[in-house]
């Protein structure tokens, strides 16, 4: 699962990725969500980055009749929200691929303490006083 602090900053991203698919309510984007292994999303965090999509003009809710109890809003992505969506999956990929760079280069450096040479054992705390 997504730590929460990534979370709400790829939301949107996610969001928007999952309306690109079909139209969705909050809970069936929140299930889906779950589902992919990204995070168990509270109503109070999804329900405000939904809105915020709508009023930045990338997704639209309309109203639908349920089979199971009262309508539903569904979201729908935009044309703005495709666009926008492609911007940040273009964003996405180069941060993904700069920290993939970094692990990767992480995993195979020996590890040195700060302030010591490489390969050499880190001071005692004897040796520090």
């Amino acid at each position: 699962m997504m730590p929460k602090p990534w979370l709400h900053g790829f939301l949107d991203l996610c969001l928007l990725a999952m309306l690109r698919e079909r139209a969705d309510y909050g809970y069936g984007l929140a299930q889906r969500l779950a589902t992919a292994g990204v995070a168990d999303v509270p109503g109070g965090t999804l329900y405000p980055a939904l809105l915020r999509l709508e009023e930045q003009g990338l997704a639209v809710p309309r109203w639908a009749p349920s089979e199971s109890g009262p309508r539903r809003k569904y979201y729908e992505i935009t044309p703005a929200g495709l666009a926008a969506l492609a911007a940040q999956a273009r964003q996405w990929a180069t941060f993904r691929d700069g920290v993939d760079t970094l692990l990767t280069a992480q995993a195979s450096a020996p590890v040195t303490v700060s302030g010591s040479a490489p390969g050499s054992a880190p001071a005692s705390p004897k040796e520090t006083r």
